[in-house]
């Protein structure tokens, strides 16, 4: 868990808080538009002597998926990354997960400040198919109840949503893999890996997706305007995903403000009201989550670096058009997920009915 700030004062910390909690509680409204910047030509094979050819590179990251589901089950580090306002947040969580099952727990931890309070205390999330249940997330919901969000649902298909990218997710979107080429082998925590930079195509990945994650992908698909997405994916011996980053620009609607400044008082608008006053949907019933909206109050710009990868590429800076009725604002987000101690447990028991909530999800800044 870090955040570092480039520039103080109340405003900052408002804008951060804004990004972490619009991340875990719905980055993305019914109303928003996401688009995905990545490399505009096609990469080639590694002509180095030994080298691996296209065909097998690309083979290696489609397969990378079904390697997952063989391998059973891992421990996994989270990390998602956003930049806004000169200030960097990073949202960091840990857990494991079942492949065979499809189903994973995480434990969030959030920037100081991030939930409009000095501390807030680790967020749980449950990961199943089509479905993210979170606890402890806030905004007037009892503290033994879970939200429910319908991942096939929403925009990104929570990709970012949640502020972790599923696992499985981010294996199976490998499958949209084009443009890709063998950086090299690397040392990974003692094991060695080889490197694969390229980008991928969210809808091809969502056609030839496993059933229970083609949902989400579909949903995903529909949300981005557009689908290459640029990755770093390391890969062992056995062909395990050891590793991937990929990297997202989203791109906002804010409703009010004069001349562009639609977020004086540091806060942002909430996704173009698209929310309704918190109101998305009844969670219990698969609704949409709660329709939060973006509410970033800032500019964006790129994350921490990865190893090997470059969140500069693919996450601009702020864009705004500027007017009196709207503003749109891109926000960088780089996604990171970590998989190590293959066959550990991973024990997933999914909330009763009676556990859920039910009742009107509100803003995590209100």
């Amino acid at each position: 868990m870090e955040i570092q700030r480039r520039t103080g004062g109340a405003r900052t910390r408002r804008m951060a808080a804004a990004v972490a909690g619009a991340l875990l509680a719905g980055l993305m409204a019914t109303t928003t538009t996401a688009t995905l910047t990545g490399c505009s030509s096609e990469t080639v094979a590694d002509e180095r002597p030994g080298g691996e050819s296209h065909a097998a590179a690309v083979a290696a990251l489609h397969r990378a998926a079904d390697v997952l589901v063989r391998s059973g089950s891992s421990r996994v580090r989270t990390t998602m990354e956003t930049a806004t306002g000169g200030t960097r947040v990073s949202i960091r969580g840990s857990g494991a997960y079942d492949f065979v099952r499809r189903m994973g727990r995480l434990r969030l931890v959030l920037p100081r400040d991030a939930m409009g309070a000095v501390e807030h205390e680790p967020i749980t999330e449950l990961l199943a198919s089509g479905a993210l249940f979170m606890r402890n997330r806030g905004a007037g919901i009892p503290p033994d109840k879970w939200v429910r969000v319908d991942t096939t649902g929403i925009p990104d298909g929570n990709l970012v949503t949640g502020g972790a990218t599923d696992p499985l997710a981010a294996a199976e979107l490998l499958r949209g893999a084009r443009a890709v080429s063998l950086v090299g082998e690397e040392g990974l925590d003692g094991t060695v890996v080889r490197h694969y930079r390229g980008t991928t195509d969210i809808g091809r990945a969502a056609r030839v997706a496993s059933p229970g994650v083609r949902g989400p992908l579909a949903a995903a698909a529909r949300g981005f305007t557009e689908h290459a997405v640029p990755f770093d994916a390391y890969i062992d011996r056995q062909g395990r995903l050891r590793e991937v980053r990929h990297q997202f620009t989203v791109t906002s609607g804010e409703v009010g403000g004069q001349d562009g400044q639609s977020d004086q008082d540091g806060q942002g608008s909430q996704g173009g009201q698209s929310g309704q006053s918190g109101q998305g949907g009844q969670s219990g019933q698969g609704g949409q989550g709660d329709g939060t909206g973006t509410g970033t109050g800032g500019g964006s710009g790129a994350g921490q670096p990865g190893r090997g990868g470059d969140a500069a590429q693919g996450a601009p800076g702020d864009r705004s058009t500027h007017g009196p009725q709207s503003v749109r604002r891109t926000l960088g987000v780089a996604s990171t997920i970590e998989l190590y101690d293959f066959g550990a447990p991973a024990a997933v028991t999914l909330p009763k009915s009676s556990d859920i909530y039910t009742g009107r999800v509100g803003s995590p800044q209100t």
